[in-house]
């Protein structure tokens, strides 16, 4: 199975023995949607919800930060995911929510699994069926994940990183938070960007229909930022959510020395002992 599937793809594979379908849509606060209410009003059929608002490590403060792997173990196997399910993903979010959930399940050693190109929006608006049932919960043989730490960085990795330079920081926030012109309202933070950050705002990746962009378009809205794609990456955004969407776009790309700062500008911004640049990026 492809990384990105279609709709169409999609719609013929629906009902497969293997298949777990997941939605993985999350909004912020500030949009007054719900995603559960919104799941049980319509989904794709057998669809499950993944609840990814409640995917976090328990007790943090920040947002963002990755479970550990007893607490997804437990939640994907309530959703009917087993050892050799395939997965998909999808969600109805500005977010693209899904390249979150894609990008924990990776980090835990899940491979065959898949993000929707375009999501719930592109599925109804093409007239596939969607259905009001919620699928009933159960379990099945548990599946024992092991995550990959080194596809994250903490804020010792980035406070390093700020002196050695050893990889290359991209946020993937708009232009006006990360140059500062405009607050961060979503984290109650002003604006800016980690030292020595550059640019590439998740949504530059993406058709007006929520499909991504050509592989050679997303290679050079990397490249325009001043990105080098043979070098190591490390992607952040405001609570690791929009950064994982550049991850996917890179993994897409072939590139795949890519890490994810979880703790982001809600971590960084908040922290008054961090340093920090306003302006373009230098």
């Amino acid at each position: 199975m492809d990384m990105l599937v279609s709709t169409q793809w999609l719609a013929f594979e629906l009902g497969a023995d293997d298949l777990v379908v997941l939605d993985a849509s999350l909004h912020l606060p500030q949009t007054d949607r719900n995603a559960a209410e919104e799941f049980a009003a319509a989904h794709i059929p057998g669809a499950r919800f993944l609840d990814l608002a409640s995917v976090h490590q328990p007790g943090s403060s920040m947002p963002g930060k990755i479970p550990d792997a007893i607490h997804l173990e437990s939640r994907l196997a309530i959703l009917g995911v087993a050892p050799g399910s395939r997965i998909v993903l999808y969600d109805d979010s500005a977010l693209r929510t899904a390249c979150r959930a894609w990008f924990l399940l990776k980090m835990f050693g899940l491979d065959d699994v898949a993000v929707l190109d375009g999501g719930f929006t592109k599925w109804r608006e093409e007239g596939r069926p969607l259905e009001t049932e919620r699928p009933p919960a159960g379990k099945v043989p548990g599946i024992t994940l092991l995550p990959d730490t080194t596809l994250l960085r903490d804020k010792q990795a980035m406070l390093a990183n700020c002196d050695t330079g050893a990889e290359q920081v991209v946020d993937a926030r708009d232009a006006e938070r990360f140059t500062g012109e405009a607050e961060d309202l979503i984290h109650n933070l002003p604006g800016g960007h980690i030292p020595g950050a550059r640019n590439v705002c998740f949504s530059d990746l993406l058709r007006e229909d929520g499909t991504f962009r050509p592989i050679d378009e997303m290679r050079w809205a990397f490249e325009d930022a001043g990105i080098s794609l043979d070098d190591p990456i490390i992607t952040s955004c405001g609570s690791g959510v929009t950064a994982s969407v550049l991850v996917f776009a890179l993994h897409l790309m072939g590139i795949t020395t890519v890490a994810l700062y979880d703790g982001s500008w809600s971590e960084w911004g908040g922290d008054p002992a961090t340093p920090k640049e306003t302006g373009a990026a230098r």
